[in-house]
């Protein structure tokens, strides 16, 4: 079941990049000063780009929920990387040669480290004691995340509040898996309402940090922010709190931290790179020179 899992997860991820760049572009279209409020929502979901955004990724999350019913966590959760480079190529014309190599290398680690896990990691039920952990540790550093969002502008802001997502959709794949394999075990009757509730909490926080993400910057540096800090958080929670992965040896932990390593190198260098950022950097200079 874990092909099939692996399977649903790709799928997944294909509809995670498509949602993304239609929202992104209905975000732009109603918030031209790049600022997203609360009095816009009204107008985003009457942009038909949004709308059909958020369609696919309702599509995503169904995909998501399969993919999380039949494999553990640090399975799926990384896959989800692979919207970085499927959105890419929804805006191929605007990447140059360093953003393409950090976009394959980020493939490639995030293929690297699946293909480790997935003999590797074990099914387990998840306490409640482990799910109030979890959460308090993502609250905070989503807590810190949007302070740091407010508290500046450009790319960092655009990273920032897409890392925010990030940590949070990370917290809701996990939830997620709870929910689904428990209902799966043991029946509806053993729902772990206390996993639904954070579940809810966490998604609609993660799904406001997002849209303000794409009002700040460029699809794929948020999708690549967000889907960088998403499977690294449920994938941390995975071995580090649900022990998903039991006693694994020094090689397979240096390899999964190499895999780490590259795919956040990549998503660094994507951020640097993509042409929004390189002319915010160009009018700097320019404003600077001038002065």
């Amino acid at each position: 079941m874990i092909t099939v899992a692996i399977l649903f997860a790709v799928l997944g991820a294909a509809c995670s990049a498509i949602g993304a760049q239609l929202q992104h572009d209905g975000v732009r279209a109603e918030t031209k000063d790049g600022k997203l409020t609360l009095r816009k929502l009204g107008d985003l979901v009457r942009n038909p780009l949004w709308v059909r955004g958020f369609a696919v990724l309702f599509a995503c999350a169904v995909l998501q929920i399969l993919a999380l019913t039949f494999a553990p966590v640090t399975v799926v959760a990384p896959i989800v990387v692979l919207a970085l480079p499927m959105v890419a190529l929804l805006n191929a014309r605007e990447l140059d040669v360093p953003g393409w190599v950090a976009v394959g290398a980020t493939t490639a680690a995030i293929v690297l480290f699946v293909t480790h896990t997935a003999g590797e990691v074990t099914e387990q039920e998840i306490p409640a004691s482990a799910v109030l952990l979890a959460g308090q540790f993502v609250a905070l550093g989503v807590a810190l995340l949007g302070l740091l969002a407010a508290l500046s502008r450009g790319i960092v802001r655009c990273v920032s509040l897409a890392m925010a997502a990030g940590a949070a959709y990370g917290l809701v794949t996990v939830l997620v898996r709870d929910v689904t394999y428990t209902v799966r075990t043991e029946g509806i009757a053993h729902l772990p309402v206390l996993s639904l509730v954070a579940l809810v909490v966490a998604f609609l926080a993660g799904s406001w940090f997002i849209q303000l993400g794409y009002a700040s910057g460029p699809p794929d540096v948020v999708v690549g922010a967000q889907t960088m800090l998403n499977p690294a958080v449920a994938t941390t929670i995975g071995f580090a709190v649900l022990d998903e992965a039991g006693g694994i040896s020094s090689d397979f932990l240096t390899t999964l931290v190499v895999c780490g390593v590259i795919a956040v190198s990549g998503i660094v260098v994507l951020a640097r790179h993509h042409p929004e950022a390189v002319e915010r950097r160009r009018l700097r200079r320019e404003a600077h020179s001038s002065s």
